[in-house]
């Protein structure tokens, strides 16, 4: 099992996927995509920006939002949405759970992120400027649950 995963729900962008798995494959983390994709596995961008960790990586594909959250049914979830009124240092980010990013352009379906309010999380930034990147979110994501569980066999 591992202590945290990041999933990303319809990804655009193969250089943002591409530096997801970079930090999954050198924190441990497992990564989880949502289908549809905007591009190939093979993209020479995604390569770019990191299919050399790709040895490194627990992978996950899933169908639909909806699969996946048939399947990780009783998990914890955490949601991260610029919409979401929680600050993500508020949560708890126990050993196993799932951080879960929305696509690149419009983020998760605004009806997710109203029905699972108290599992959503949003990283602060100024009101008038563009999201930070999906990137950037995630690993923040994660390197939180690492820093909460303790950078277990970290150094």
């Amino acid at each position: 099992m591992n202590r945290v995963n990041i999933v990303l729900v319809e990804p655009e962008i193969p250089q943002n996927t591409g530096n997801v798995a970079r930090t999954c494959a050198v924190t441990g983390a497992g990564l989880h995509l949502v289908r549809p994709l905007g591009f190939e596995i093979c993209d020479a961008k995604l390569k770019r920006a990191g299919l050399d960790y790709w040895q490194y990586l627990d992978i996950t594909y899933y169908d639909s939002l909806d699969d996946f959250l048939e399947k990780m049914s009783g998990e914890k979830l955490v949601f991260f949405s610029s919409k979401a009124r929680n600050l993500y240092t508020e949560a708890s980010y126990p050993e196993g759970c799932y951080l879960v990013f929305g696509k690149e352009t419009k983020g998760l379906p605004k009806e997710l992120i109203e029905s699972r309010a108290d599992d959503c999380v949003r990283i602060p930034m100024l009101d008038d400027r563009r999201c930070i990147n999906l990137s950037s979110s995630a690993a923040i994501g994660v390197y939180e649950a690492l820093r909460q569980q303790g950078f277990p066999e970290m150094k």
